[in-house]
């Protein structure tokens, strides 16, 4: 299948690279499917593109690569909605906030983005820590 996107081109995609977010992502709580594609400007960063809109492309990053020691626990309540049966099963993203500065540039690490690799279905969820900001700086000075 192929989506043409208005800001990021265009992406092949399979069935099986749809991710299913049942209550879509804050702010875009109407859009469910998405697929993570690479950014062509950068490897670090990966685009969560939506496939019911083409406009709609967060660019994301890892947050291990924001903070090394960054920790998400999840409830029980949240595991079984994802369907997590292994630490392995589970991928972070943040989302990330462009400006025209650099230094700018920001992570939300309060509200990550939790991915069932397996069962391809995602959830964002806020983390109740005090250190994880929503505009967290990508670059420090």
């Amino acid at each position: 299948m192929e989506l043409i996107t208005k800001f990021h081109g265009t992406f092949n995609y399979e069935e099986k690279d749809i991710i299913n977010f049942p209550n879509g992502i804050m702010g875009f709580e109407e859009l469910n499917k998405f697929i993570i594609v690479e950014s062509k400007e950068n490897e670090a960063f990966k685009i969560l593109q939506s496939l019911e809109d083409g406009d709609i492309g967060l660019l994301s990053i890892s947050p291990f690569d924001v903070k090394e020691d960054y920790e998400v626990e999840l409830n029980e309540e949240m595991v079984n909605s994802l369907g997590i049966e292994s630490p392995e099963d589970v991928i972070l993203y943040n989302i990330v906030t462009l400006n025209s500065d650099i230094y700018k540039i920001t992570v939300n690490l309060k509200a990550p983005i939790i991915i069932n690799v397996n069962k391809k279905v995602g959830k964002q969820v806020i983390i109740d820590k005090e250190e994880y900001k929503i505009k967290h700086p990508l670059i420090k000075r």
